[in-house]
């Protein structure tokens, strides 16, 4: 939802230029290989592996298509294992990056982006992380914001331009409020 908020109503009126970068639970949690958790945060992190793939090969706009096309088929099709050359096709990218999933060729390079977003905002976050540069130009970041539906426009911007404040606040940490609700999709983009 951090994400759709950001590329549907921010980056348009604010003129952002997004880099997307890997967060991986596996890598942040390192659950135990009989745990419930490690078979699906494994499968994501092969997916990060098809992610970098892309993007040495065809940059950040295609990692954006291929991030857009996974967050479909998981939060709207709730398609967890879905044809990874099919959904590389659907995001107009060439199916050979498909193999990475099954390679460690790029698990350092997953696992240094990671390390950097963490780096940023500490190790007691999860995901999203959203990072900027404040007034001063120093780069800082977020965890969150997590929020269960896009807001209209005018909240949106709102919402983003308070973060951009509080970013330049020195001391300023957490807010944080019990989540009510589940996440409401929209529409599939």
């Amino acid at each position: 939802m951090t994400a759709r908020w950001v590329v549907d109503e921010v980056k348009p009126a604010r003129g952002l230029n997004i880099t997307w970068q890997p967060i991986s639970l596996l890598l942040k949690n390192q659950p135990d290989e009989d745990s419930l958790f490690y078979g699906p945060t494994l499968r994501t992190f092969r997916l990060l592996r098809v992610m970098e793939s892309v993007r040495a090969a065809e940059g950040e706009d295609a990692v954006f298509n291929l991030y857009w096309e996974y967050g479909r088929r998981i939060h709207h099709d709730q398609e967890l294992d879905f044809d990874l050359s099919e959904a590389l096709e659907n995001a107009g990218l060439d199916a050979s990056h498909a193999a990475a999933y099954d390679t460690d060729a790029l698990d350092s390079e997953i696992e240094r982006r990671h390390n950097a977003g963490l780096a940023l905002c500490g190790d007691d976050v999860g995901t999203p992380i959203i990072a900027f540069d404040n007034r001063s130009g120093d780069k800082q970041a977020y965890f969150g914001p997590v929020i269960t539906r896009v807001p209209p426009t005018e909240d949106s911007l709102a919402m983003w331009d308070s973060l951009v404040a509080m970013m330049n606040i020195d001391g300023f940490w957490e807010l944080k409020r019990t989540r009510t609700e589940r996440p409401e999709f929209g529409s599939r983009p």
